[in-house]
């Protein structure tokens, strides 16, 4: 075998630290690209709630609500631009079951919406209650024997379905929160079933919270982020990871704080 010079020595070193280069280099794009999380499916999130205080809030940037502050963390912990739209629940319901790439919240998990809908990820418990005009004729301390009372509550609620299998039967639907109050006032209604929160703070805000009875909660649920079908379940599995961590850096429960909803 012919010997190799010292001269060529430096050559084919050279040659095979060239060589080297480029491909430590297309190795390490190879490694930093797989180290990157892929884009969401539904980059910009279509979401559809309703103006339903103190949990979505309509028209108030600084304080548009705890439910929809969490979904835009979450939203902002998963990549995603929240793209959320306020329209009246029914309809809220029908345009996040009948559309793709759309999510709604706050929506209740029930046997008969668990499979028109990808359950992506719980947001807060929720606690039912009955509210009544003082001196009206419905018992708050024994709404058991009430059933025969008018009861109202926002029309596409989740909630006519187990007021009827509690034995209420007499329903007065709504189309607002608002409306629901004014049919207690003009006694269409004997009494309301409501999100707790939601009464107390619509109460408040017409300064009548010594004018109404409450009841203790009867119904406890938990209020959900869902979406279309087109979600996957690694969908649903990011949005879970993304509050298991906003539970464990103190995030979910400051922004229900600031809300008094702690």
């Amino acid at each position: 075998m012919e010997p190799v010079s010292g001269k060529r020595r430096v050559v084919l070193a050279g040659a095979c630290i060239a060589a080297a280069v480029p491909a430590a280099a297309a190795a390490a794009a190879v490694s930093a690209a797989a180290s990157v999380a892929p884009a969401p499916r539904h980059a910009r999130l279509r979401v559809m709630t309703s103006h339903l205080p103190p949990l979505s809030v309509e028209h108030d940037a600084g304080r548009p609500g705890a439910l929809y502050e969490l979904v835009a963390e979450l939203c902002r912990r998963t990549g995603r631009t929240l793209q959320a739209q306020f329209v009246p629940w029914k309809r809220a319901i029908h345009l996040a079951s009948s559309n793709r790439a759309t999510a709604i919240f706050p929506l209740t998990r029930t046997p008969g919406r668990e499979r028109h809908f990808r359950w992506l990820v719980s947001l807060y418990d929720e606690h039912y209650v009955f509210l009544t005009p003082r001196g009206r004729a419905f018992d708050v301390r024994n709404p058991e024997n009430m059933k025969d009372m008018r009861i109202s509550l926002i029309r596409g609620s989740s909630l006519t379905e187990s007021l009827v299998q509690m034995g209420y039967r007499n329903i007065v639907e709504a189309r607002s929160v608002d409306e629901v109050h004014r049919f207690l006032v003009a006694g269409i209604a004997d009494a309301a079933f409501g999100e707790r929160n939601i009464v107390r703070n619509s109460l408040r805000s017409r300064a009548a919270l010594d004018e109404f009875d409450v009841s203790e909660p009867v119904r406890r649920t938990s209020a959900w982020l869902a979406g279309s079908l087109d979600f996957t379940e690694s969908d649903a599995a990011g949005f879970e990871r993304a509050m298991l961590a906003m539970k464990a850096d103190g995030t979910h429960q400051a922004i229900l704080k600031r809300y008094q909803l702690g």
